[in-house]
């Protein structure tokens, strides 16, 4: 008898602490408001470390029909296993908006993140964001590119950097334009970053960094581009399984 009461004690610890995981799509609240399509405001193609939180959060805005923002409309949250959501669903405020911190898991790659909403006919519509997730080796390919590459690379000026961007003749190609870097090779790249543009008949706008730059800088900056690429880098030689 003791015996059945030890198992049955062992069952019902193991029950409670079953209930005490939290799903990271957990159910939102009731929806009573409804718009017609979710878009993102901001927090987009944002880059931390391996299991680091977002720098900033995320914001999404429900919309109607005319695209006008719709105030108390549910939305939820959604992203591979180990992400964290605070809080991971709610109701959109006076602007139509909802607002998230997220904190990404703890693997490096590209991380998509869903954010939805019900319409009125019972249909969930969704927006798809992509976050960077960064191992050591990339996290100082970043610090590299902050230091000698983003001034030209990166359109967009911040109150830390001015960009050039605007003032080249031929534009560089933002390290996340995977369109483009995607077709070079890692030999490609290093000969590029390491002898100038000129290396690959490409533009000698692109100044040498072989005397600046060590090889394994020089690898961790390409690891970095390849880490941020969209779409994302596909490795050559490795077969990816299609959904």
């Amino acid at each position: 008898m003791k015996h059945v009461l030890a198992v049955a004690g062992i069952l019902a610890a193991l029950i409670c602490t079953g209930c005490g995981r939290k799903a990271v799509n957990a159910a939102g609240p009731e929806q009573t408001v409804f718009g017609s399509a979710i878009v993102e405001s901001s927090g987009g193609k944002q880059v931390t470390s391996v299991g680091g939180l977002l720098p900033q959060p995320i914001v999404v805005q429900v919309n109607d029909e005319q695209g006008t923002a719709v105030v108390g409309a549910s939305v939820q949250f959604s992203g591979p296993r180990g992400m964290a959501f605070d809080p991971p669903n709610g109701v959109t405020d006076s602007s139509g908006q909802f607002t998230t911190n997220v904190r990404l898991g703890g693997m490096a790659g590209t991380y998509r993140i869903s954010a939805g909403t019900m319409t009125k006919s019972q249909k969930r519509v969704e927006v798809e964001l992509k976050e960077f997730a960064l191992g050591y080796q990339q996290i100082l390919g970043k610090h590299l590119d902050e230091q000698y590459c983003s001034r030209c690379h990166d359109p967009e000026s911040t109150p830390e950097r001015v960009s050039n961007y605007d003032n080249l003749e031929v534009k560089p190609h933002p390290f996340t334009d995977g369109e483009t870097l995607n077709k070079l090779s890692d030999e490609d790249l290093t000969a590029i970053i390491s002898h100038g543009g000129a290396a690959l008949n490409k533009s000698p706008l692109m100044p040498p960094y072989g005397y600046t730059l060590g090889k394994t800088e020089i690898q961790a900056l390409i690891a970095y581009i390849r880490a941020v690429s969209d779409p994302p880098y596909k490795t050559p030689g490795i077969v990816y399984a299609k959904n």
